[in-house]
């Protein structure tokens, strides 16, 4: 499976510069992210990154919390450009599903990533509030999962064979907390993973051998108690 490596960032500098990586095929923000990058205008921002990202697809989240607004933030992030997708999360903070808001949108034919998405039942109820031609991705969290002591491959093999039968479907791993998981990501049949920086570039250096690894170590621990000037 060719699963396609997006960024998980919302900061200018580093946009400008994972944009010019061939790895890199996209890019996701969320509010958190964007409030952590110094953004003070949220539509200004969001544009400025949208002239950096060469035009590769990119995430915006809506951030109101009842279903009507949401719809309208929704309409209002997709005009801002065409490799847009607009971010809703699967509930609001009452817990209550945004079924209205995903089928809303998408009869209107905007590009959507449903977010905060833990398990295939709830794969399951976006899929049937969605069409068949517009594309939409579909973010499960497994390492906020894993985080908990919940294993998230179940969840994501179920959902990856009930979106066979939508070829506008992607399902998205989130929340990386390790290289590995972009092979774990591969191997269950992904279309997208969505890394952070630092992430990104050790994927980049994948191939070292065992023994590569070890000399590597033993050399740090070496050059670390020389630098100290340990004794015993």
């Amino acid at each position: 499976m060719n699963t396609k490596i997006f960024c998980d960032i919302a900061d200018i500098k580093l946009i400008s510069k994972f944009s010019k990586k061939k790895i890199v095929r996209g890019f996701t923000t969320n509010p958190s992210l964007m409030r952590k990058s110094g953004a003070k205008n949220y539509e200004k921002y969001s544009k400025q990154i949208i002239k950096i990202c060469n035009k590769k697809p990119i995430s915006f989240e809506v951030f109101a919390d009842d279903h009507k607004n949401m719809i309208k933030q929704g309409i209002r992030i997709n005009t801002w450009g065409k490799n847009v997708y607009v971010k809703v999360p699967v509930v609001n903070s009452k817990n209550q599903f945004t079924g209205k808001v995903i089928e809303e949108l998408n009869k209107k034919n905007i590009k959507l990533n449903v977010t905060a998405v833990y398990t295939a039942k709830q794969t399951e109820k976006i899929l049937k509030q969605i069409n068949k031609k517009t594309k939409v991705i579909i973010s499960i969290f497994a390492g906020r999962a894993g985080d908990t002591g919940k294993d998230p491959v179940p969840e994501f093999e179920k959902s990856i064979k009930m979106s066979k039968s939508f070829k506008n479907v992607e399902i998205l791993w989130a929340s990386v907390r390790e290289p590995y998981n972009y092979i774990q990501a591969k191997q269950l049949g992904c279309h997208i993973i969505t890394i952070p920086p630092t992430i990104i570039e050790k994927i980049q250096k994948f191939g070292k051998s065992f023994n590569q690894l070890t000399i590597e170590t033993v050399k740090s621990f070496l050059v670390d108690s020389r630098k100290s000037k340990f004794k015993i």
